[in-house]
């Protein structure tokens, strides 16, 4: 008996975490949370840090040479 209110138990979180949910919006932006994760000390932040510095960079040069192009 008790196995089986386990069992049951357990069936229902599993259904419950697999039904359909609509997606929230975040308040906050993909780089304002990628900057956030940055800054904390959770393993690989560092990793995330030099991705947005090197996405920056990319942007600027971007930026930089559709200025100069005549």
């Amino acid at each position: 008996m008790r196995k089986a209110l386990l069992c049951a138990a357990v069936s229902a979180l599993l259904l419950a975490a697999c039904s359909s949910k609509q997606e929230t919006k975040s308040a906050m932006t993909e780089r304002q949370r990628d900057s956030t994760i940055a800054a904390s000390k959770l393993p690989g932040a560092g990793v995330v840090g030099k991705a947005l510095e090197q996405s920056d960079s990319a942007k600027a040069r971007a930026d930089q040479s559709e200025t100069e192009t005549p």
